[in-house]
């Protein structure tokens, strides 16, 4: 047996920044309340805003369906930096210099705002000041590294050009941004939300927004069966529950990545590092105990697309013992990010003519900065009107040409699924232990897993976003839409966005026994 082999994973999939942090203590919502913004979202960017917001003397609420920062900020690589991949190049080919220009001011006045933050609040979040990285080891991105950094560096960040980096492996070319850093998110978004309450604001945890009723006031309707009235909504929930016919559904895709946590005896490179080529790698160091861990990530793909999930833990693995003499796993974890046609984040008013609703959503996988910079911007259109970064990030913009492409491609992978889903036939195998099979009922599909303790879990597969057929994810044991991203977990509880209403649960003496 090869020493890869012998590097076994966790028993259990566990986020490091969850594990490392205790639980907050907020109440679910028990009354109705009405306050001047309601917050949908209790990750970064939901509580950022709120703290922002409550600082300019309103009061706010913050909806929160699980634990504060337990979704994707909570499963992040933790990087505060301006640096999306490849990014500013493409903003100033697509849009122009003025359109970048937002976008570098934004996210470089969110890299410093944090770091004031954290020494202001005397924040304890393992935060370090390190340089970020893109590289490639393809002769095809040597070129886009020299334009990025070239036009980065023109827009006023601190970028460079750089041939070698202190890797284990060789590199062709990488552009540099001094200036950046790392942290520990969930010690940091905790620290914030702690401030919010009192005045007249408040975080309710585990009370799942159902709908918006707009007006004025909005009505926010509740899993609890109580109401919230607000002037303002803001919805930072990953995905938007909320579409406001803007059709986001359309307009993003669905994005899974992975990452590890292992202890090597190398010495670990000082920086924050991401391959500008597919499938992707994202390095960086973490303090762990009395030494160091270090954080591999990256093989994504759209979910319930491709090889089965664990797969793509065990390429990592690889990576990191071929690389890095990794001796053991500590974690591991997924992330899921949605990402817009044209690669900027919808952030500002839900839908086209303003209004009291706005969105942030679209991330990219860069939801560190990008929660502050939606903080900022959204603190700025509900303050005062208008925010100097609102036009590069509006959710109304136009989409480009160049980005049809795309769009058509994602919408009729869609369709596909769709049709297919409902094609896809049940399998007539007995159910083991650890397996999921697809099963029927009276014509219709069900989900049915067994546990390692040979209890039978099932539930009706067909999506309750749009009704896409659900597969099974075998690596984290949840039920995952090929269509929209949702995920659910095998007993029909929901774990991502965008559906709001679990699957229907079925009890074991309804499925024929044949089956199981």
């Amino acid at each position: 047996m090869s020493s890869k082999q012998n590097l076994e994973l966790p028993a259990q999939v566990q986020s490091y920044w969850l594990e490392s942090t205790s639980g907050p203590r907020f109440p679910v919502l028990d009354r109705d309340i009405s306050v001047d913004v309601a917050v949908v979202g209790g990750g970064l960017a939901g509580i950022s805003t709120a703290w922002f917001l409550k600082n300019e003397g309103l009061r706010v609420a913050v909806l929160e369906a699980d634990r504060v920062c337990q979704g994707t900020t909570g499963h992040s690589t933790a990087k505060i930096t301006s640096q999306h991949s490849l990014i500013y190049a493409h903003i100033q080919e697509k849009f122009g210099w003025e359109l970048a220009q937002q976008y570098a001011d934004a996210n470089e006045t969110a890299v410093g705002t944090m770091g004031e933050l954290i020494a202001e609040q005397k924040i304890e979040c393992d935060f370090e000041k390190q340089p970020a990285y893109v590289y490639t080891q393809q002769d095809k991105y040597v070129e886009q590294i020299q334009r990025e950094a070239q036009v980065a560096s023109d827009l006023g960040i601190p970028a460079s050009y750089e041939k070698e980096l202190d890797l284990p492996f060789p590199v062709k070319a990488a552009v540099k941004f001094s200036g950046q850093a790392q942290f520990h998110p969930r010690k940091y978004v905790l620290a914030l939300a702690e401030q919010i309450p009192g005045d007249g604001s408040e975080i309710f945890q585990g009370t799942v927004v159902l709908g918006i009723a707009e007006g004025q006031p909005n009505i926010l309707s509740t899993e609890t069966g109580h109401e919230v009235h607000a002037d303002k909504v803001v919805v930072a929930s990953h995905f938007p529950f909320h579409d406001g016919l803007g059709f986001y559904y359309a307009r993003m895709y669905p994005d899974r990545s992975y990452i590890l946590g292992v202890r090597t005896p190398d010495k670990l490179p000082q920086g924050m590092y991401v391959s500008a080529e597919s499938p992707g790698r994202s390095l960086r160091k973490q303090r762990y105990e009395d030494g160091e861990m270090l954080l591999v990530a990256g093989e994504h793909h759209k979910p319930a697309h491709g090889e089965p999930e664990h797969t793509h833990y065990q390429k990592l693995r690889d990576f990191a013992k071929d690389n890095f003499n990794a001796e053991s796993i500590l974690y591991h974890w997924s992330a899921q990010d949605y990402t817009s046609m044209d690669k900027i984040p919808y952030i500002g008013h839900i839908r086209r003519g303003g209004g009291n609703i706005y969105v942030a959503t679209g991330f990219r996988k860069w939801g560190i900065s990008t929660s502050t910079v939606s903080a900022l911007i959204l603190r700025d259109l509900i303050v005062w009107g208008r925010s100097p970064w609102q036009d590069v990030y509006s959710p109304q913009r136009g989409i480009k040409a160049s980005s049809l492409g795309k769009l058509a491609s994602i919408n009729v992978d869609v369709a596909g699924q769709l049709v297919a889903g409902k094609l896809q036939r049940a399998q007539d195998t007995k159910i083991g232990r650890g397996e999921a099979r697809v099963v029927t009922k009276e014509g219709r599909k069900l989900g049915a897993y067994r546990d390692e303790e040979g209890q039978l879990h099932v539930v009706d597969i067909t999506c309750t976003h749009m009704g896409c057929e659900l597969k099974w994810n075998e690596g984290e044991k949840s039920w995952d839409c090929p269509c929209h991203g949702s995920r659910f977990s095998y007993e029909g509880d929901i774990i991502e966005g965008p559906a709001v209403k679990p699957l229907q649960h079925f009890e074991e003496n309804d499925i024929d026994p044949d089956f199981i």
